[in-house]
């Protein structure tokens, strides 16, 4: 299915954080926390702000980090992804 973003919103696919800790314990699924870093997946078109039009300053590909509690859970084809506004994200990875 495709999914393409409205206004100022992105697709990101939460990026997997490592398992095993430095000192070899495994941390199960139920404790360990939300992951902050992923990657864009699609782009709305932009916000439009007294009637001009401001482009994403993020694109498709990029590797971002965002708020803990950012964005919205969603489910599409049995991968989960989130939904956020662009001001939700606060750095692009290098």
């Amino acid at each position: 299915m495709k999914v393409k973003p409205l206004s100022d919103r992105v697709l990101v696919k939460p990026l997997e954080e490592m398992e095993m800790k430095k000192g070899g314990i495994i941390i199960p699924d139920t404790a360990k926390e939300r992951p902050m870093q992923g990657e864009i997946i699609e782009v709305g078109p932009g916000r439009t702000e007294d009637s001009k039009k401001i482009d994403m300053e993020v694109k498709k590909g990029d590797k971002v980090l965002y708020g803990k509690y950012s964005g919205t859970e969603v489910t599409i084809d049995d991968v989960e992804y989130l939904i956020m506004r662009e001001s939700d994200i606060l750095a692009i990875l290098a």
